[in-house]
Parts: C-alpha cells; sequence; structure tokens
C-alpha cells in the first residue's frame, strides 16, 4: 500500500513510499520545478533517510508537467544578492545533495522528459539509470549569465568525448534526449508515450537488483540514431576549437570554421558566446580543464569556492546581470562587463579560485550545519 510523505505547506516535492520502492516527484510544475531552497531541503531529507532504510530498494525520480527540472531558483539568489551570506547554506547543501547522488547506494532511475538543465540536470545525469524520451532537453547555460558550470558539472561534462565538455559548458548550447544517450550522460532513450507504463513496471518488479532494473528498462528503450545536423556529429570541429588554451582563441577559432561553407549552425551558437559574460566564460573553461584529474568531491569543493566569490560579487555583478535579465526583466540583453585586459582578466580569475575565509571544506561545513539543525550543537 502506497504512502505519501510529502511538505504539507507547499508540496514542492512528493514523496512515495510503495512496498521496497520510493517515487520522488518535483512539483513546481508552473516554475518548471526549479530547485529552490526548500526543494533542495526536501530532497537531501528523502534521500538521506531512504538511504538507511533496509526496506527502501529503488528510487524513482520525475519531474510534474513539461519539466524535470529548469536548475536553480535564479530568482533566490538574485532576491540575496545585497546580504553577503544568504545563499551559503543552500549552496551548502545542494552541492552536498549532488555528492549524495553521485555516491549513493540504492538503485537510483531518474525519468526525464521535458526540459533538464544545471542544477536540475545534477539530479539525473549522476543516477545509475536516466531514462530521456524525444522530449527531454539538456543544458548548462550558466556560463552566459556570468556564473559557472557547478552542481558536479565540472566533473561531468570534462569526462565527455573529445573537447565536448568545454562546447556545452561555454555555449550553453542544447542536447537532446538521443544525443544524451549518445554522449554518456543518459543510459536508455524511451519514448515518451511510454514512460508511464514504464514508472508502472518498475514499481510493480518491486526491487532494487540493478541487472532487474536494467532488463525492465530495456523492454521500453529503443535504438538511437543521431540527427543528421546533431552537434555530435560535429566533433571534430569541436574539438578543433574547444581544444584552444584560452576563450579568446576558442572564439576566434571558432569564427573561422564559422566562414567556411556548410557550418551556417556555428552562427546562432558563436553570436550566444560573444554575448555571454567574458569573466564567467574563463573561469568555467578553468574550471572544466581542471575537472578531468579532480574527484566528485574536489569538483564540488572547487565550485563552491567560485559560486560564493561570484554570489559575493567578488570578481563582477555580471551574474545578477545576467540574472536580471534572463529572468526578471527577460530582455535578454544582459549589460556585462567589457572583456578586461589579458592581465585584469587572469586577476579576476585568480580572485574567483581564492579559498573563502573560515570555510575549508564543504564536507565538515555541512556536517555542523546538520547537527545544529538537529539541536545537537547549539550557536552560542
Amino acid at each position: 500500500m502506497a504512502q505519501e510523505v510529502v511538505n504539507p505547506e507547499e508540496q514542492v516535492v512528493l514523496g512515495e513510499e510503495i512496498d521496497h520502492v520510493r517515487v520522488i516527484t518535483l512539483n513546481r510544475p508552473r516554475q518548471l520545478n526549479v530547485i529552490s531552497s526548500k526543494v533542495v531541503s526536501l530532497l537531501a531529507d528523502f534521500l538521506e533517510k531512504w538511504e538507511k532504510d533496509d526496506s527502501t530498494e529503488l528510487i524513482l525520480i520525475k519531474g510534474v508537467g513539461r519539466a524535470f527540472s529548469a536548475g536553480g531558483d535564479l530568482r533566490m539568489f538574485y532576491d540575496g544578492r545585497t546580504s553577503r551570506d544568504s545563499c551559503v547554506e543552500v549552496v551548502y547543501r545542494m552541492y552536498w545533495l549532488c555528492h549524495h547522488i553521485h555516491t549513493y547506494k540504492k538503485t537510483q532511475v531518474a525519468l526525464v522528459h521535458g526540459i533538464s538543465m544545471g542544477g536540475g540536470a545534477s539530479l539525473m545525469v549522476p543516477m545509475k539509470f536516466s531514462v530521456v524520451t524525444e522530449k527531454t532537453v539538456f543544458s548548462t547555460p550558466e556560463a552566459s549569465i556570468g556564473f559557472h558550470t557547478d552542481c558536479g558539472f565540472s566533473y561531468i561534462l570534462s569526462r565527455l568525448p573529445s573537447h565536448l565538455g568545454e562546447f556545452l559548458a561555454l555555449t550553453g548550447a542544447r542536447l537532446n534526449g538521443k544525443e544524451l544517450v549518445a554522449a554518456g550522460m543518459a543510459t536508455h532513450f524511451v519514448p515518451f508515450e511510454k514512460l508511464p507504463e514504464l514508472e508502472k513496471r518498475l514499481i510493480s518488479l518491486n526491487s532494487g537488483d540493478e541487472n532487474a532494473v536494467k532488463s525492465v528498462i530495456e523492454e521500453f528503450s529503443v535504438d538511437i540514431q543521431l540527427d543528421e545536423d546533431s552537434v555530435l556529429n560535429k566533433l571534430s570541429i569541436i574539438d578543433e576549437c574547444f581544444s584552444k588554451d584560452t576563450v579568446v582563441d576558442i572564439i576566434k577559432s571558432f569564427e573561422l570554421e564559422a566562414s567556411k561553407d556548410g557550418n551556417g549552425w556555428i552562427g546562432a551558437i558563436l553570436k550566444g558566446l560573444k554575448r555571454s559574460s567574458p569573466t564567467g566564460l574563463k573561469i568555467t573553461l578553468r574550471s572544466i580543464r581542471e575537472g578531468r584529474k579532480q574527484t566528485v568531491a574536489e569538483c564540488l569543493e572547487k565550485e563552491f569556492r567560485l559560486t560564493m566569490n561570484t554570489l559575493r560579487t567578488t570578481i563582477s555583478a555580471d551574474v545578477y546581470e545576467g540574472i536580471r535579465a534572463l529572468t526578471i526583466d527577460k530582455d535578454n540583453a544582459p549589460k556585462v562587463l567589457p572583456p578586461p585586459s589579458p592581465l585584469h582578466a587572469r586577476s579576476r580569475v585568480h580572485v574567483a579560485y581564492a579559498g573563502i575565509v573560515k570555510v575549508k571544506s564543504i564536507w565538515p561545513l555541512f556536517l555542523l550545519l546538520t547537527l545544529r539543525r538537529s539541536g545537537i550543537i547549539l550557536d552560542k
């Protein structure tokens, strides 16, 4: 018999217990299931509780409406822009949640339709099984608003074929469901109309045995064939351009390729790249390159430093101008700072990567916050 565990006030995340199966539903359809502080808290609580529960074997996660999740709640960050530490705890909890998903001990299946972007995609890609459809749309657009690719994506994107990771991180280019499977960021492609039946079958399976779960998913999945104009068919060009050492050289190389016959697809992407925050692009490129040699935990700790230094406007106010243009005024015309001189650019990036006073590690502080909330440690 199913037992529903919800937030009685807003029900932004639904949790359902069905024998040995647990179903998480992101339930903010009008907001495209963006991840607020409450969503982060509920997701973390559900996953932590069920990982310790011996009766839990299989976790399913899905979104209501036309999106899986459009990512972090940017308005939350914008509203807290005048407070130096207003978002510290929610950022910590989100990154802890990302690490928890990467290292989770129970079998997880993400059922992903519609938009899956940024932090929202971090709830999908690391799971043991990620099922996508023809309606799935993925991107990591953070650099375009003066932010950086976070929530563990400096680890994930840095491990994609060739220099596809740099391309996706810097341009925010979108991938469809087939492309996600081909790139290794999803495990199975299932036609959208079959997704409800797949969910029912997984629930009736009532087991977290990975082979059994895989077998059920494969009954519904179909082989993929990339569209002729897929960016994954352009990897030689992407590798040539996005292997360059600097953002400036990447853009120059991309411009050269755009001038050649048959490369009309580059134009719109290049236009967006040039409109992005130069500082955000430089920080993001370094983060992806470093990610190739880092563990998930190391990437998340690095991303935390970058996030807090960016939100504190230690470097520039580009991120808040980007959020304003995208979500507040919606004019899509951010007035970002112009490209700095090479020396000034290096200085900005250096500041972004600097440590944060009194904070050395994400995990001990998260533990401290958890103990305080539980009443085990009290503030003096």
